[in-house]
C-alpha cells in the first residue's frame, strides 16, 4: 500500500493550520497557454508524479478516472458508506501531491483501477478539479480551475462550485469541464448536463454572477453554498464576492480551498471603491484573459492571496489561520 511515512506526511499537512483530444505545440515563451500547461504550487504532483503517467491521455477518459477518486464529504454521505469519521478531515487536503499520496495509501495499483467508497479521498468539487487539472498539466495540456455557481444541482439555486477549464485546440476556445458529476447527470428540470462542455447558464462564473446581480438581472439570494445552510456569509453578496476573488486567484494558478478567505466575502459592507474594484475583477475573470487577470492580481495587493489565510472549517469547527506554501 503506502510508502512508509506517507501517512504521517499527510497529517502533517493537515495540522499546518465524446472525447476531446488536445495536443499543445511547443509554445516557447510563457504565453497564456503555456502558463496554464505548467503545474502550480497546488497541482504539482511532486514525488507522486508517477501515479499520473499511466492514466489515459484522452480528456474524457481522464475525467472519468478522476471522478472515481474522490467521495464528496457532504453529497455522497461517506460515513454511511463505511468511511470512518476521523477521515472526514481529508477535506482540508490542499495539495495534489498529498492527495495522490493519500490515494496510494488507500488502495494498491494504478489510479485507473475502480475504487470502492472507502478507497476514495474525502473531498469536494475543488479536489476533483485539482486532481484533474494536475493530470492534464502533467500532459502539457492547458487547464485551469474556475470558481462559480452550478445551476444543475438544486432547483432555483446556483450552488457554489468549482470546475476545470480546458483548452480545446481544434475549436480555439476554453471548455468548462466538471470532473465530479456522472456522465448521465441531469438538472432539476430534467435537462442532460454534458460534463465535458458546460454551458454558461449551467456553470455561472463568479464574475458573471456578480455582473448579473449588479445589473439586477439575477437575484443574489439564489447564489449559495447550500440552500439549507443558515450561515449569512455563505449566501448572496458575501458568497458571490468570495467566489469572485477565489476565481481571480485560480486564474493566477493559485487554487485555494473554497473556504479560504483573505478579507473578501466576510459579510462586511464594501466601500464604493471596493465595489468598483470587484466590478473590474468581474470583467476580467468573465473575459477569461489570463494576462489581464495576472496584471490585475499583481497590481492590486488586496486581491492577492497572502501567506496566511483564514480558513473556515467545513466540518463545523472554529476558523483556522493557515500558512500555505
Amino acid at each position: 500500500m503506502a510508502t512508509p511515512g506517507t501517512h504521517s506526511n499527510y497529517f502533517a499537512e493537515l495540522s499546518n493550520p465524446g472525447a476531446l483530444s488536445v495536443l499543445v505545440p511547443n509554445m516557447g515563451s510563457m504565453t497564456e497557454l503555456s502558463y496554464y500547461a505548467a503545474q502550480s504550487r497546488m497541482t504539482e504532483p511532486g514525488c507522486r508524479a508517477e501515479l499520473l503517467t499511466g492514466l489515459p491521455g484522452d480528456i474524457a477518459e481522464l475525467r472519468r478516472v478522476v471522478s472515481g477518486l474522490v467521495i464528496h464529504y457532504r453529497a455522497d454521505k461517506p460515513m454511511e458508506k463505511g468511511v470512518p469519521a476521523e477521515r472526514m478531515r481529508e477535506i482540508d487536503t490542499r495539495y495534489a501531491e498529498t492527495m495522490l499520496g493519500r490515494l496510494a495509501e488507500l488502495a494498491d495499483g494504478p489510479l485507473s483501477t475502480p475504487r470502492s467508497a472507502t478507497e476514495r479521498l474525502v473531498g469536494c468539487c475543488r479536489d476533483f478539479t485539482v486532481l484533474y487539472v494536475s493530470a492534464l498539466r502533467a500532459r502539457g495540456i492547458p487547464a485551469r480551475a474556475r470558481v462559480g455557481f452550478a445551476t444543475y444541482f438544486v432547483a432555483d439555486y446556483a450552488i457554489d462550485h468549482e470546475v476545470a477549464e480546458v483548452w480545446d485546440t481544434d475549436q480555439a476556445r476554453w471548455r468548462l469541464i466538471d470532473a465530479e458529476i456522472d456522465e448521465g447527470h441531469t438538472s432539476p428540470a430534467g435537462t442532460r448536463v454534458d460534463p465535458l462542455d458546460l454551458t454558461p447558464d449551467q456553470f455561472v462564473l463568479a464574475g458573471a454572477a456578480w455582473q448579473q446581480c449588479r445589473r439586477v438581472l439575477a437575484d443574489p439570494t439564489s447564489f449559495v453554498v447550500d440552500p439549507g445552510l443558515d450561515v449569512p456569509e455563505t449566501r448572496g453578496w458575501p458568497q458571490i464576492a468570495h467566489d469572485l476573488v477565489q476565481d481571480l486567484a485560480a486564474l493566477n494558478s493559485t487554487e485555494m480551498l473554497l473556504w479560504d478567505g483573505w478579507g473578501w466575502g466576510d459579510g462586511r459592507r464594501f466601500t464604493d471603491a471596493e465595489h468598483e474594484l470587484l466590478d473590474r475583477v468581474a470583467a476580467v475573470t468573465t473575459a477569461g484573459d489570463g494576462e489581464d487577470a495576472r496584471k490585475l492580481y499583481e497590481n492590486e495587493t488586496s486581491l492577492r492571496v497572502p501567506d496566511t489565510v483564514t480558513s473556515a472549517d467545513p466540518l463545523g469547527g472554529p476558523d483556522r489561520h493557515i500558512a500555505w506554501r
